[in-house]
């Protein structure tokens, strides 16, 4: 992944790296045309002086189009700057000034601000004197300097520009990667949803079935079974055939369709007492409104745990359903009683080794309310709020 650091960017679109070819070019011509000059390149006089302003342009060129670091690409603009404006001195016909131009874009495209604005403040005072001792006109070195500035602004526009793109690309970066972390969020909280409600079907209907097949087991080892045989396989029969259809309605629920919610308690209070031979009973409290669909289902699926609770670890002789509906939220209780209640087993009453006093919080947290559930006098309590 590519960076911007505080005072210096490194070229990053294909035009910027096209432009260094560029500048290469340039400098390949100023080197050629140098030789068209009086004095040539040599060795000897002044001619050693174009020789050395020659090899100091190509050698700060050559290390601007590379990736260094902000203090020698400075260094580096500040030679072509020099040996520049060295060539304009030496040679009043050459192209010298064109390491100028080269020196203040590379100062607007690869410094900061204040660094840049030496750099051209230098060029520009640099080529005065050279072009004055070069006997050039006035108009000319006006226009030089007007150039200077032009080359320096469209440089530092390009590098605002490359600047805007590689934030432009981070920004897409980040937001793809929230919107891959948003979905991945989504499908977590899909299978803990799928989790919980079938956890919750299942347990409930099973663990029903299991009960009743074996009491109708115990029943059908008996000589004189008293008629209650079929009974009991009529109520395996109807367990089995609910358990498939509320099955059928957690599938449902999943696509959002024909949600379970408050309406349903009193067929599953229903239910469970003739399933359990427990009186049980549904008080609704308060003034009754329209629950929206994840806390109808709440409700629904945390009696349905409470009550498969129930069925598998206690004999209660009635058990206790109260919905209230108060002005700051919506309150289910559920209780069981017996006269002779069991000693307490924290390990499996409380959810020790298995996920349905989990499900039943976890579906309150999500929806900003909380579970509570422990051991009465007489019984067992759960007790859920969710906030209005």
């Amino acid at each position: 992944m590519s960076s911007t650091r505080p005072g210096s960017i490194e070229p990053s679109l294909p035009a910027l790296r096209r432009a260094r070819g560029l500048v290469l070019a340039v400098i390949a011509i100023v080197v050629g045309l140098s030789f068209a000059q009086h004095p040539a390149p040599s060795l000897t006089d002044r001619g050693l002086g174009v020789s050395l302003s020659l090899v100091v342009l190509v050698a700060a060129s050559v290390t601007l189009v590379r990736r260094v670091e902000p203090a020698i690409v400075a260094v580096a603009i500040g030679a072509l700057i020099v040996s520049s404006a060295a060539l304009v001195w030496l040679q009043a016909g050459g192209a010298g000034m064109a390491g100028l131009f080269v020196a203040v874009a590379f100062a607007g495209i690869r410094l900061a601000d204040v660094p840049s604005l030496v750099a051209l403040g230098l060029a520009a005072a640099a080529f005065v004197p050279a072009a004055v001792h070069a006997e050039r006109s006035a108009g000319a070195i006006a226009g030089t300097e007007l150039g200077i500035v032009a080359f320096y602004l469209v440089a530092r526009f390009g590098r605002s520009a490359a600047e805007a793109h590689e934030h432009t690309r981070q920004l897409l970066r980040e937001l793809q990667a929230s919107r891959t972390a948003e979905a991945e969020a989504a499908m977590l909280r899909e299978r803990s949803r799928l989790a919980r409600d079938i956890h919750d079907v299942l347990a409930h209907s099973l663990s029903g079935l299991m009960l009743q097949l074996e009491g109708a087991r115990v029943l059908s080892t008996q000589p004189d079974a008293d008629g209650q045989l079929p009974p009991a396989l009529d109520r395996a029969h109807h367990l089995a055939r609910a358990g498939l259809e509320e099955a059928r309605r957690a599938i449902a629920a999943l696509r959002d369709e024909d949600l379970p919610g408050p309406d349903r308690l009193p067929q599953l209070a229903a239910d469970f007492e003739r399933d359990s031979n427990a009186q049980t009973s549904l008080i609704v409290t308060g003034t009754t409104r329209t629950l929206d669909s994840e806390t109808s289902l709440t409700v629904y699926r945390v009696a349905q745990e409470a009550l498969t609770n129930i069925r598998k670890h206690a004999r209660p002789e009635r058990v206790e359903l109260t919905l209230r509906y108060d002005t700051d939220g919506t309150r289910l209780t559920v209780d069981d009683h017996a006269k002779r209640p069991a000693e307490p087993d924290d390990a499996s009453r409380l959810g020790g080794g298995g996920y349905g006093l989990t499900g039943m919080r976890e579906r309150a947290e999500l929806l900003g309310g909380s579970l509570e559930a422990g051991h009465t006098p007489d019984g067992f309590r759960v007790e859920l709020w969710i906030p209005a």
